[in-house]
């Protein structure tokens, strides 16, 4: 795994794992502050925030969460597990997620002050209102506003533009590769 930040300083880290005021309620990441990915996917999220930073000067990538342990994925999923939001978060005994090699990350933009967009809800929100196939919707019936909108469109074309895959129910969630890709090529984070 490479430290992101290393690769490209103008890429903000706020892992919200390093905080109590996550889905879980509780800290996750001790003495976690950086965010590591995979190197094809750090060098991947370089050319996204270069598209950003082209399209919007002032703008920069924040990521919430990156390269999680497998440790981390199974205090999670007790969390959830038997509750409607179980389906938000991969089960460890299927392999876990993209998250678990490094291959995904949770981002979203801050701007010039380093305040992050508004997108209708904030990351790590389990429930319909985050989900991107829904959003003209959502604005319809003013759960999310059109600028909300617009922000997460631009968080996806930068991305897309740098080869992440989004995921249907988490508009900050990004995957680099295929699950079954991740399995039979990569590592998982197994600790």
């Amino acid at each position: 795994m490479v430290d992101v930040y290393e690769m490209d300083s103008t890429i903000m880290v706020n892992l919200m794992y390093s905080h109590p005021d996550n889905f879980t309620g509780v800290v996750l990441y001790h003495n976690l502050n950086r965010a590591y990915l995979h190197p094809v996917a750090a060098k991947a999220l370089v050319k996204a925030s270069e598209e950003l930073r082209r399209l919007h000067p002032g703008y920069r990538l924040l990521i919430k969460d990156a390269a999680r342990p497998m440790s981390t994925q199974r205090r999670m999923y007790e969390v959830v597990q038997g509750t409607p939001q179980a389906p938000y978060v991969s089960n460890p005994k299927n392999g876990g997620g993209l998250h678990n090699y490094g291959l995904a990350v949770d981002i979203t933009i801050a701007d010039e002050c380093g305040n992050e967009l508004p997108m209708g809800t904030p990351v790590d929100h389990l429930g319909k209102e985050a989900n991107i196939d829904q959003e003209e919707f959502l604005v319809k019936s003013g759960v999310i506003s059109e600028t909300e909108r617009q922000n997460r469109l631009l968080l996806r074309r930068v991305m897309k533009f740098a080869g992440f895959t989004p995921l249907k129910s988490e508009w900050w969630h990004f995957n680099f590769v295929s699950r079954a890709t991740a399995k039979a090529k990569y590592k998982r984070l197994d600790f």
